[in-house]
């Protein structure tokens, strides 16, 4: 019989995969704004879903064309301990499409996860498979949520966010970013000095996040115009405002920043954890002593357009920014 623990609290870590699938049907859906969905899903095994938050990420896999459920392993105790879940959805005739979220709350006693989804109503083009599903998606529903095993000793994998002991932050981002940068910012510790600019579809978009002292979260609303038409001058005009912070994270040394075709690659620059208050940066060891750390995550071209500006322009140090292009504008996510 399987005993499920009433808290993850000291749970045994061993050497199973970090990631695998979870069996579970929506218990509740909620619209948080005109653009945000909230989906509550349920199920006995999130008794033992990962909670180290922040910007992890996870995958929910989809109804194919007939509206089926593929069988992924998700109550196959072998592939669950084998990890062989991905290789089973590629060799079935017609793989399930799958998209990547971020989770927003995990309750493990309750066995709920909370993922908060954007709607594209009013997007032009084609309707995706994800975009279908939430507009459809009733409670009751089944799914299968690839995610993270708490008993992993790796369960951590899939966060980006690696401030270390940076104490001054910067967090942008659009609406597909906006549940992390939630999720970061509310995990805060005492004493970090954190700013954050989330672009949304309109000012109705403003989600509800309780943020630390020394933390400010400032929301844009696009209102119709361009992706990063906001986010980018609100950025660059915070960099400029606070050279002081920005000017102490500078590289010592000539950094080589690739190009990025972001319509045929991935843009995603995500540093190793950094574990000290100085990095190497440099040629020969030289040091940068900043406490600044960046995260910047949504469309890849506008990340694209902030990576250049803090790195190629500013000169920071790219081992002190994180860099993730969670989607192209006209590309559906690769699968």
């Amino acid at each position: 019989m399987l005993t499920l623990p009433t808290s993850t609290v000291g749970v045994r870590k061993d050497d199973r995969p970090a990631y695998r699938p979870f069996a579970v049907r929506v218990r509740a859906v909620r619209e948080l704004t005109p653009h945000f969905v909230r989906v509550t899903f349920a199920g006995e095994d999130l008794a033992w879903f990962g909670t180290d938050g922040l910007d992890q990420r996870v995958k929910l896999v989809l109804p194919g064309a007939d509206g089926t459920l593929a069988d992924v392993g998700a109550e196959d105790p072998e592939v669950i301990l084998a990890g062989t879940w991905y290789a089973r959805l590629r060799a079935l005739p017609e793989p399930p499409p799958f998209r990547t979220y971020t989770v927003r709350y995990v309750r493990p006693v309750a066995r709920e996860i909370d993922v908060d989804m954007v709607r594209h109503d009013d997007a032009p083009g084609p309707v995706g498979p994800a975009a279908r599903w939430l507009a459809g998606v009733r409670v009751g529903d089944e799914a299968v949520v690839v995610g993270p095993d708490v008993r992993s000793r790796t369960s951590a994998t899939g966060i980006d966010w690696a401030p270390g002991s940076a104490a001054d932050l910067l967090l942008a981002g659009d609406e597909t970013a906006a549940p992390a940068i939630c999720s970061i910012l509310e995990s805060l510790p005492a004493g970090r000095r954190a700013r954050a600019f989330v672009e949304v579809p309109t000012a109705a978009d403003v989600l509800d996040v309780t943020v630390p002292p020394g933390t400010h979260i400032t929301w844009l609303g696009r209102e119709g115009r361009p992706h990063g038409d906001l986010l980018v001058p609100a950025v660059q005009q915070w960099v400029g405002a606070n050279a002081e912070v920005v000017d102490d994270a500078r590289a010592v040394a000539e950094q080589t920043l690739d190009e990025v075709d972001v319509d045929r690659e991935t843009l995603w620059d995500s540093p190793v954890v950094q574990v000290l208050p100085v990095d190497l940066c440099g040629r020969g060891g030289e040091r940068c002593g900043s406490d600044f750390y960046a995260w910047f995550a949504g469309e890849a071209a506008v990340i694209r357009t902030l990576r250049r500006t803090l790195v190629s322009e500013i000169g920071v140090c790219r081992r002190r920014v994180a860099f993730m292009g969670y989607w192209r504008l006209g590309r559906a996510e690769a699968q």
